[in-house]
């Protein structure tokens, strides 16, 4: 191996790794006894849910009846006879739901044997849940199921404002619902939408098409916007009373709509993503010095004379992570991850550090990076550019040929990096074998290889999903849009990632025991929905795939991605399985990475984009130097609105990729494509185009061979007279017919069925 001249003067891939993951699921392959342990604990939990089931359809049947005849008292005897109950079983469920709904107060018990719904105001505390223009659920901890609210009655309530709601005493179809009363705290007053201009008056019609009205501006509050524009409107004033519209005042104008800054800007908007930094914040960042002192250094590990390195993309600007490789007498490789010391320069009383909590994550939209620091700091003294001394925080590990663990050590670093590579500079050495570095990358590789496969013997999942990229012009125009391909060099470090990550939690989580463990940040995912998945096998069946809801799920999925493996229903089935499994979040709780099949995962090599690694970082050193336990509660609540600013930051890259795909296709109007049904709904089916994977919708209402009902059950559409059915997952050619900017959809028509399922 070469040695080092000691002569010197994006995102992160385990996120990538993980967030696939993460949607995907995991299941543990334990052999003997803890397997038919684990077994035995998903049947039992398979059945409670079951159970759980059949006792809230049975509550719902029973407080219907009582709905019916709200004023009347029946006795158990009548009751039973409503019910048509006759068996001794029977008899005893009625009971016992009885007395749940007299605990919960939906019922009196009168006179110790008459029962009469309880027609007295329940009053419920919720967040508003839009399912359309029409009607909302309030999701409340205060009742198990949820409560359906009709607009009329939402007191101009949006998606995730606070809101009490009387609940009506009656049910409608087994459902509950209610009028607002009061909405305790709305949680946005600005609102995106298009100026339509009157002669001097508009009205904004906001993007979010579940939203259920427009929004008034007068002649002042304008700001000089023209008709057909994106704006962000600021509601100032709402009505006393239903049927009016909210006042509201343009507050910033993007500019035409469809343009692409004023779309860009109007989703950033949208997601209540901020356009700049403070510029007491930005102050803040140029005056830390860039200088390291001696001092400094000799508190540091110093790894400047050891092979170091980073692999990111080529367009990269902020460098969080490298590798250091080096030989050991003993022949096995000591390898250190080196990641970005960024709370050596943000303290936790700066100004800094109260932006990136805020912000909690940086925002990757198709044209640009929305930051969690400021340049300053995450394109220069955090980034670990080539040529350069750097303060790290590392995880070191002492590895053999085969991956296997002997030692580990963290703690905070000094590095000098010797090369700045590219994913595909790295992946032309693992292919060839030549160019500087190669034998190193190459070493890199294969125990990255060895450390992947134990993995999967785990039970980790192994979904690649699939990532969208565009290439752009100058202006921004979409000018082609591909599928990113992942290379042995991006697994290589997603899996040095993964090993860091996982490790540091495991350090942390056994300092202590029980109760007495000490608080760390988490990144857990939770297990599948058994019926979730028991939906999704009913899918894969449709496909001739079989996957047993009822066994070891890792390998029951893992087995589908290797048949699924570049055929046409790949990412339909890969998106769906992605369904069924639960979300990945941050939490002081040790609960463990179903996707990863790690008993402990956190998150620690990506601090210049993720506020959570800043937390890990703080918390690791916190306990490096002995000190007690830090207050839980307060890291419990960032991890809260770490999560929630995740899937904000997700949902915002989402609406960006959607936005220039309809843009690309706008280009398109009249071709034709081979697409796969990705979805049925009663307006239409859902194809995507398998060449771009673009997803364009072709309307019932567009069909002229017959007359189409959606047969939700069996996810198809049937013709009433023809009988031709058109299903999920059919191959199909369409043809372009439109493409909406403004509301970011594409109309295709259905040319022929190709292949059906």
């Amino acid at each position: 191996m070469r040695s080092k001249n000691t002569s010197k003067g994006g995102r992160d891939r385990d996120g990538r790794n993980e967030r696939s993951s993460s949607r995907r699921g995991e299941a543990s392959s334990k052999r003997g006894s803890s397997a038919r342990g684990e077994s035995e604990r998903r049947e039992s939990s398979r059945k409670e849910k079951s159970r759980d089931r059949e006792r809230r359809s049975a509550k719902t049947i029973v407080l219907e009846s009582f709905s019916n005849s709200p004023d009347t008292m029946f006795t158990m005897r009548q009751i039973y006879r409503r019910l048509g109950v006759v068996d001794k079983k029977g008899r005893e469920t009625v009971s016992d739901i009885l007395k749940t709904l007299v605990h919960e107060n939906k019922l009196l018990l009168i006179d110790g044997d008459k029962y009469q719904l309880n027609l007295r105001v329940n009053i419920i505390t919720g967040r508003v849940d839009l399912a359309n223009n029409k009607y909302a659920y309030i999701v409340s901890e205060d009742t198990e199921e949820d409560v359906r609210v009709f607009r009329e009655h939402l007191k101009y309530a949006m998606d995730g404002d606070l809101v009490k709601v009387e609940v009506l005493p009656t049910m409608v179809g087994g459902r509950a619902e209610g009028i607002v009363v009061e909405v305790l705290e709305r949680s946005r007053t600005e609102l995106v939408g298009i100026m339509q201009l009157s002669k001097n008056f508009g009205f904004v019609v906001p993007d979010f098409k579940k939203l259920y009205f427009d929004v008034f501006v007068g002649e002042r509050g304008l700001n000089g916007a023209e008709n057909g524009d994106k704006v962000l409107v600021k509601i100032v004033e709402w009505p006393k009373e239903a049927g009016k519209n909210p006042t509201g005042e343009v507050t910033r104008v993007f500019g035409p709509a469809g343009e692409h800054e004023a779309e860009i800007h109007s989703i950033m908007a949208e997601f209540g993503l901020p356009f700049e930094f403070p510029e007491s914040v930005e102050e803040e960042a140029e005056k830390i010095s860039d200088k390291i002192t001696a001092g400094e250094i000799a508190k540091r590990r110093d790894f400047r004379d050891i092979t170091t390195f980073t692999i990111d993309p080529a367009d990269a600007k902020d460098f969080d992570d490298a590798l250091s490789i080096k030989k050991l007498e003993n022949g096995n490789w000591e390898i250190g991850v080196h990641i970005a010391d960024v709370t050596h320069y943000v303290h936790t009383r700066s100004l800094l550090e109260k932006e990136a909590f805020h912000r909690a994550t940086s925002v990757y939209l198709v044209d640009r990076t929305i930051p969690m620091l400021p340049e300053r700091l995450s394109n220069g003294l955090c980034s670990l550019r080539p040529n350069e001394e750097k303060l790290t925080f590392s995880a070191v590990f002492e590895l053999d040929d085969n991956g296997k663990l002997y030692n580990e050590w963290f703690g905070r670093t000094i590095i000098y990096s010797d090369r700045r590579f590219a994913y595909e500079e790295a992946q032309e050495r693992i292919e060839t074998g030549e160019g500087d570095f190669a034998e190193e990358i190459n070493i890199l590789n294969s125990i990255a290889k060895k450390l992947q496969a134990k993995r999967f013997q785990n039970g980790a999942i192994s979904f690649e999903t699939v990532e969208v990229k565009f290439k752009l012009d100058e202006n921004g125009k979409p000018l082609s849009v591909y599928v990113k391909e992942r290379k042995d060099a991006h697994k290589l470090i997603e899996e040095f990632m993964l090993l860091a990550n996982k490790k540091v939690a495991e350090y942390v989580y056994n300092l202590g025991k029980g109760k007495k463990r000490p608080t760390m940040v988490y990144r857990t995912h939770g297990s599948p929905d058994p019926d979730k998945l028991s939906t999704f096998s009913l899918f894969a069946r449709k496909f001739g795939y079989k996957v047993d809801p009822e066994g070891d799920i890792s390998k029951e999925l893992n087995t589908l991605t290797e048949e699924i493996e570049g055929k046409p229903e790949q990412s339909v089935l890969q998106n769906l399985a992605i369904r069924t499994m639960a979300k990945a979040k941050y939490s002081t709780e040790p609960e463990g990475h179903f996707g990863l099949a790690f008993a402990h995962y956190s998150h620690f090599t990506s601090p210049i984009r993720r506020y959570p690694d800043m937390m890990s970082h703080r918390l690791l050193q916190h306990y490096l130097d002995g000190e007690k336990s830090a207050e839980k509660e307060d890291y419990e609540a960032r991890c809260q609105h770490s999560s929630e600013m995740e899937k904000r930051a997700a949902d915002a890259e989402r609406a960006s990729i959607k936005y220039k795909q309809v843009e690309f296709m706008k280009d398109t109007i009249g071709n034709e494509y081979k697409g796969i049904v990705s979805g049925v709904t009663e307006w239409g089916i859902f194809v995507e185009i398998e060449e771009n994977k673009c997803e364009g919708m072709v309307r019932l209402a567009d069909l002229n061979d017959d007359y189409y009902d959606l047969d939700a059950n069996n996810y198809r559409i049937i013709g009433r007279q023809n009988k031709r059915i058109i299903s999920f997952g059919d191959e199909v050619m369409v043809r372009v017919k439109s493409a909406n900017l403004a509301d970011r959809t594409i109309d295709l028509e259905l040319v022929e069925t190709l292949k059906t399922h």
